[in-house]
């Protein structure tokens, strides 16, 4: 099992990562705040993992903190959630964020992630509960709105702001014209992608 990767960060864009440590190129699939947690290209970067062996591929998962780690594989053990689902969890809500979802029972939170249904998110609220219990209260030590606002700006390389937010969205989970309404509404002159993002998001979950 690979635990931990620590390495050179040779690409990053929103859901993936590939890191060279020890002359080899590890992709590794990412949730979004793990994305806007890495550091520039060509930087030293740390991430904590999950392998997925099966028949026909091994895929690689990659978490900022061993707490998002616990909190994807508890996720991954539930009837109906795969990894691709389990990603899609922890980039809309963060893992003391999801906690709390779960204590509250708050069906109406879950279904605003994408790829997340009525009778998958009310399943999952049932068996997640007391398993939770085994994570500690706060794995991230922030919320989510919190961890994101401490990140630094993203400045893209060859598009614009608007541009790196919406394929941010997309790659999320979220259609192209939803993700185009949410950030219209939130764009201001000279806001950074990570700010669209931020306030987007935020603005989609509290709908």
């Amino acid at each position: 099992m690979i635990g931990r990767i620590r390495g050179i960060l040779i690409e990053k864009q929103p859901g993936d990562a590939l890191i060279e440590a020890g002359g080899v190129g590890y992709e590794v699939d990412i949730p979004y705040t793990t994305f806007f947690r890495l550091p520039d290209t060509g930087q030293e970067a740390v991430l904590y993992t999950h392998l997925a062996v099966r028949e026909d591929a091994q895929q690689l998962y990659g978490f900022a903190n061993k707490g998002e780690r616990e909190l994807f594989r508890l996720l991954i053990r539930t009837s109906g959630v795969g990894p691709k689902l389990a990603l899609a969890i922890l980039s809309g809500l963060e893992a003391d964020a999801f906690i709390r979802v779960v204590e509250d029972n708050d069906v109406a939170a879950l279904v605003k992630v994408p790829g997340v249904g009525k009778k998958t998110a009310e399943r999952l609220l049932i068996e997640v509960r007391d398993r939770i219990r085994q994570l500690e209260k706060s794995p991230t030590g922030t919320t989510r709105e919190e961890a994101v606002s401490e990140l630094p700006g993203i400045e893209p390389v060859s598009a614009s702001p608007m541009e790196e937010a919406e394929a941010a969205l997309i790659a999320l989970g979220y259609r192209p014209q939803e993700a185009g309404r949410a950030l219209q509404a939130v764009a201001e002159e000279g806001m950074t992608s990570q700010e669209l993002i931020r306030l987007a998001l935020k603005n989609m979950m509290n709908r």
